[in-house]
């Protein structure tokens, strides 16, 4: 997988490289000078995964999306114009992720196993990524570097790192206390047990590719507000840690300090049907989906400052009415 993400990273750096080249070859006359942004971001971050959804199948997508889960990400990002049409932005964020089986509306159908598996999850999120912005419309403006009152839509797509620590709810029925305990070193999917050799730890840092559209318009030629949304494809099933089957809890004390092995019991199976005879929540039983990577989006509100300028932007010393385009 390393190598797989190393060899990733290599081809978008080409790919990048080259585009940038071919923008300045192609399309020099749209370039009056590569000019710089600056600014912040905000907005929801919704998880996409195993944890909650909605009645039927689970997805991915947006179907599974429960409101309630929904955290709030902020950011700030630098960003490059070589052309109109072309930006490289680098952003940085920070954010979360929730996940609760108790969200789904049972209606009796395939959201019952979901329902009765009773797990969630929560994870802060930190990530940074680069991205190309590509704006088609400005290849039919008469002045592309007229931008006052301009509206312009745009994609984006890139190659990103992001960085997560999923925690789980925990009741304890000596204390009768409720706390959030990290899934990770509980190893609730047998990450790492010899009787698991497939199953390996997973990585709390991993990449992501992030991919949207969003619009831009600018309040005048210094200024700038946008609104996008962004979905996060990621290489990775174990952010809300839950990926394939339930294990043998008794393997717990085989690899776990003590202290730790009841909590890694309760955590791994939360089902209230767990010791119920051929409940469908026992060893080798499906616990997860591990034929879908999980993912995320968020639907962000940027604010951007032009930081500076080409030499040969002359619409800075012009005059006019701003005018509504597209």
């Amino acid at each position: 997988m390393k190598r797989n993400l190393h060899g990733l990273l290599c081809k978008y750096a080409l790919l990048l490289t080259v585009t940038l080249i071919l923008s300045y070859a192609s399309y020099s006359q749209l370039s009056a000078g590569t000019y710089f942004e600056g600014g912040i971001t905000a907005g929801p971050m919704v998880f996409l995964g195993d944890l909650g959804g909605h009645a039927g199948k689970g997805t991915t997508f947006i179907k599974d999306y429960n409101m309630p889960t929904t955290r709030l990400t902020v950011g700030a990002f630098l960003a490059a114009y070589p052309a109109e049409w072309l930006g490289f932005r680098l952003n940085l964020n920070l954010g979360g992720l929730a996940g609760n089986d108790n969200l789904i509306v049972d209606k009796g159908g395939d959201e019952d196993s979901r329902k009765n598996r009773n797990l969630d999850f929560r994870t802060k999120i930190s990530e940074a990524y680069f991205a190309t912005e590509i704006y088609p419309t400005v290849f039919f403006e008469n002045e592309p570097t007229d931008v006052q009152g301009r509206l312009r839509p745009y994609g984006v797509i890139g190659i990103g790192i992001f960085h997560f620590n999923p925690q789980g709810s925990y009741y304890d029925s000596t204390t009768h206390q409720t706390s959030w305990v990290n899934l990770r070193p509980l190893h609730t999917e047998g990450e790492g047990f010899a009787e698991y050799p497939d199953r390996k730890e997973y990585s709390l840092t991993q990449i992501n590719i992030p991919m949207g559209v969003g619009v831009k318009y600018f309040i005048n030629e210094n200024v700038n507000v946008s609104f996008e949304i962004i979905h996060r494809k990621t290489f990775t099933d174990y952010i809300d840690d839950v990926s394939t089957t339930f294990i043998d809890p008794a393997l717990f004390s085989k690899y776990l300090p003590a202290s730790e092995v009841p909590i890694a019991v309760e955590m791994s199976n939360k089902s209230p049907l767990r010791n119920v005879p051929n409940s469908g929540y026992s060893v080798g039983d499906k616990r997860g989906d591990p034929t879908q990577k999980d993912a995320y989006f968020t639907a962000g509100f940027k604010l951007a400052i032009r930081l500076g300028a080409g030499t040969g932007r002359e619409w800075r010393n012009s005059t006019r009415c701003p005018v509504l385009r597209f």
